[in-house]
């Protein structure tokens, strides 16, 4: 069984500084005299720290009842312990800045404007301390502290769907560009050999009943032409553009790269058993499912690998993200599905076990050598 313990894409900023937190309030709450028994004292913690890791793993109503019930113990605490440990209220204004509801998020940080509140007044005849002077500022702070996290978070989103979108203009400039190659080349090349077919063709329909011969070597010249027209075609289909598995893949690693998503390849040296087309529409297929990484997916790692499994060439797209029920539907699958099927292979998508989303791409190979298109 596959245990979390701690968000891989967050270790690397909040783990110290969450690990920290803990200890310092442990150590204030257990060290601290108070009406509070030690196994009172142990049972709140203990409670503190299942709503701090259900905080870190989920973003829906989950998040906004730990928040709630982190939120009471902090109230409780401040109260019979010291109002100095309201300053770990920023553990749970930092979750609500991920919450998915903006209802939640404004319920949370009304429940923490409350707890300042109430630790403030009810602690106040006690007798006005530093901690009194500085709550206000503090809770200042932690109540606009969400909104400037999920700020943060919408605009790396943002730059995330703008790079997925200047690279599919990229791609569609560069197919626009192909289009007009070949509309140009069809109109100069096949379109006048074709012209010299359909006048043949009438020239050996008038000749066939006066002169046999002359409609002889009208019809042989239909045939020369037909070979050049047939020759015309191969050479324009072999010069449509052709993209490399290999260039692809180290492309898309440096877009997931820049779009904040670490990106790890395992790959085979078999892409020889693959043709032109066959390289070409996985290339696609391959693009199309690491743009649904980026743009719906919410994942901090990607992997893809590539493989060969008895006679089928297997291309795997897995991520960490919130899962293809999560998703938006409508996500290009049918592209990828049409484009599999074209060359006999497949595309599939699934979640994951152990969380995130799988996309995978089939094709039967074909044991020759890379041949160009035709």
């Amino acid at each position: 069984m596959n245990v979390k313990i701690y968000p891989k894409e967050q270790m690397k900023h909040y783990l110290i500084v969450d690990a920290i937190s803990l200890v310092f309030l442990f150590f204030i709450v257990l060290e601290t005299e108070t009406v509070l028994g030690v196994p009172l004292r142990i049972a709140l913690l203990a409670i503190f720290l299942f709503t701090f890791y259900i905080g870190l793993w989920y973003r829906d109503g989950r998040l906004l009842l730990a928040v709630l019930v982190g939120v009471a113990i902090l109230t409780v605490l401040g109260v019979l312990i010291k109002p100095a440990v309201l300053i770990f209220g920023f553990i749970f204004a930092d979750f609500l800045g991920r919450a998915t509801s903006h209802w939640h998020r404004g319920i949370g940080i009304a429940a923490i404007g409350a707890m300042f509140l109430i630790v403030f007044f009810t602690t106040f005849d006690m007798g006005f301390g530093w901690e009194h002077s500085v709550l206000l500022p503090i809770m200042i702070l932690q109540m606009g502290f969400p909104m400037l996290i999920y700020i943060q978070d919408k605009n790396m989103h943002l730059k995330d769907e703008l790079l997925v979108a200047n690279h599919q203009l990229e791609q569609q400039s560069i197919e626009e560009q192909e289009r007009h190659r070949i509309a140009r080349d069809l109109h100069d090349t096949l379109g006048q050999t074709l012209t010299m077919i359909k006048l043949k063709s009438e020239l050996s329909a008038k000749w066939i009943d006066r002169d046999v011969e002359q409609a002889k070597r009208e019809l042989l010249d239909i045939l020369t032409s037909s070979k050049i027209a047939l020759k015309q075609v191969r050479e324009l289909v072999s010069e449509m553009k052709f993209i490399p598995l290999n260039k692809e893949i180290e492309q898309l690693r440096n877009i997931l790269t820049q779009a904040g998503i670490d990106a790890t390849v395992e790959a085979e040296e078999a892409t020889s058993l693959l043709s032109s087309v066959e390289e070409t529409m996985l290339s696609l297929s391959l693009r199309e499912a690491v743009t649904n990484v980026i743009k719906h997916s919410e994942a901090t790692h990607c992997l893809i690998k590539l493989r060969t499994e008895s006679d089928t060439y297997h291309v795997q797209v897995v991520d960490n993200g919130i899962g293809l029920q999560q998703m938006k539907s409508g996500m290009g699958m049918q592209t990828m599905k049409e484009r599999m099927q074209a060359m006999f292979g497949s595309a599939t998508v699934e979640d994951c076990m152990t969380g995130g989303t799988s996309v995978s791409l089939r094709l039967p190979v074909s044991h020759h050598e890379r041949r160009v298109l035709e």
